[in-house]
């Protein structure tokens, strides 16, 4: 299972929120570039990036950081918030992104996803951010009337890479993850799905690979290894994937400085 650091921008600052409230944003670090490669050096594969700003503005906001992430570092990022139209698609790729992350056009133009599954092949994921199974659009400030299991039926349909799944009551709260939902999810849809939200400990991402066989391939971590509570070395052991085998022993721990 493939172990995925979560790096949040707000206002140019890797930040933290609390279930999705921005008012509640806890800034880790000043320097999300310096972050990223953190992560990168200490064996991740990949890393998770989300425009807050974006999300809410409706439209990129932090091209230039993600930018600078993407050059940073050399394993593969995913990027998402306010991605809704074939521009803004087409400018995260053209940055070195290698998948962008769509959530709202998801419930509000599905075809325009199946559009862009087609022209770029991949390299499309959906977000599922869901409160009590409903579908949250618009950077979590409207909820939707669309149920997370059909809409990951839907979107499974038209060609996707994947479905990140976050429980928006256990996004920051260090809960762990609502193994209820991802079973359902997984069982409902037909791609690889990523978890997010509420992973506390490597106790948390060990109880995931009960559901990989049942497609549940990554989880995402964000808090935990900001507080220390997850070491990122010790969680790619943990779960079996990762670029580990290539750190020494005594590299230090994933708690930032």
């Amino acid at each position: 299972m493939e172990v995925i650091p979560a790096i949040d921008l707000l206002e140019g600052r890797c930040v933290r929120l609390y279930q999705g409230d921005y008012e509640q944003a806890q800034t880790f670090d000043e320097n999300p570039v310096s972050v990223a490669r953190q992560w990168a050096d200490q064996g991740a594969t990949r890393l998770h990036v989300v425009d807050l700003d974006g999300a809410k503005a409706g439209h990129p906001v932090n091209l230039p950081t993600i930018e600078a992430i993407a050059r940073a570092v050399d394993v593969p990022i995913q990027v998402g918030g306010g991605i809704r139209d074939r521009a803004s698609t087409a400018s995260l790729l053209q940055v070195g992104v290698e998948r962008v992350i769509l959530g709202t056009v998801a419930v509000e133009q599905p075809d325009l996803v199946r559009e862009l599954c087609q022209a770029f092949p991949n390299q499309i994921v959906v977000g599922i951010d869901a409160r009590n199974g409903l579908v949250a659009t618009r950077g979590w400030v409207e909820t939707s009337t669309v149920l997370a299991t059909d809409l990951s039926r839907q979107m499974a349909e038209v060609g996707i890479a994947a479905i990140i799944y976050t429980d928006i009551h256990r996004d920051g709260t260090l809960q762990g993850p609502n193994l209820t939902a991802l079973r359902e999810l997984a069982t409902n849809a037909t791609v690889p799905i990523i978890a997010s939200g509420g992973i506390s400990s490597v106790t948390d991402l060990l109880s995931l690979l009960a559901l990989e066989p049942l497609g549940v391939t990554g989880a995402i971590v964000g808090r935990a290894l900001y507080t220390g509570d997850v070491v990122l070395k010790e969680a790619l052991r943990a779960v079996g994937q990762g670029r580990w085998q290539d750190i020494p022993p005594d590299f230090g721990s994933s708690a930032l400085a």
